[in-house]
């Protein structure tokens, strides 16, 4: 059973904890706001305003954050709770081993107030994993409709969510100059798409990790000597993002003039 004792005009957001089969109030959220983030502008507008036709009433849907590591996926859905708390939103985690436990949180949720965001990060399936299946009847409803103050915002390496093998196309089939995909593919592709919001994420260019950069640095005045430090770690790191960005003001803070 889940604990149905969190006082939700108090606490914006729980974890599910396996062990205790119950929610747990987070007092501690990360402070991340919404003007701290840089680069994914696009991504900000359209999350914004599904969120904001949901907190609404009108009609939104599930959302699926997917890209490459570091680039902001998992910062923006805290920084929309930040955001967005005290209009009314509210937020579980619920870790991908625990998925199966889904219908339940939604049933002790359902008949609350409070409108809530039940967030997955870093989301994917393995070959024979079932978890899916609870998030599948959580996204669409199986013979009862999913409530109307729950969605879900999941955040994954993959686009699919679940691996995709060479083999899966290899038993594609052409019928009638039709490609028919494997039944493989099929499965992979339905999941995904029960997120009508799909959201991708790219490494930053060199331009919008700079940007990312002097806004962290705002009073440095060697911009040149700092950006080619920043440019020689990300090098280091393997990649440019705003993870990078942060990782490197951490590391240097205070070190540039």
């Amino acid at each position: 059973m889940t604990d149905t004792t969190i006082d939700w005009s108090s606490h914006t957001a729980a974890v599910w904890r396996r062990h205790r089969q119950g929610l747990r109030a987070i007092r501690r959220l990360d402070p991340v706001r919404w003007g701290q983030l840089h680069g994914i502008e696009r991504q900000q507008t359209e999350l914004a305003r599904n969120t904001e036709r949901f907190l609404a009433g009108e009609p939104s849907n599930n959302a699926l954050l997917w890209g490459s590591r570091g680039t902001g996926k998992s910062s923006l859905i805290k920084a929309l709770l930040n955001r967005y708390s005290e209009k009314g939103l509210r937020m579980i985690e619920v870790d991908k081993d625990d998925l199966v436990n889904l219908p339940e949180i939604v049933d002790d949720i359902s008949e609350q107030p409070w409108l809530f965001i039940l967030y997955c990060d870093d989301l994917s399936f393995e070959v024979g994993e079932s978890g899916y299946k609870a998030l599948k009847s959580v996204l669409e409803g199986s013979l009862e409709l999913p409530p109307e103050n729950v969605r879900v915002y999941a955040t994954s390496n993959r686009r699919h969510l679940m691996p995709e093998f060479m083999a899966d196309n290899l038993n594609s089939e052409v019928k009638n100059g039709e490609l028919h995909p494997a039944e493989a593919i099929e499965e992979q592709v339905s999941l995904a798409d029960r997120f009508g919001l799909q959201l991708s994420f790219y490494p930053f260019p060199k331009d919008i990790y700079l940007q990312a950069i002097d806004a962290l640095f705002p009073q440095v005045q060697d911009r040149q000597t700092l950006h080619m430090h920043a440019i020689r770690f990300a090098t280091s790191r393997g990649g440019r993002s705003g993870r990078t960005a942060q990782q490197f003001f951490r590391q240097f803070s205070g070190d540039f003039d």
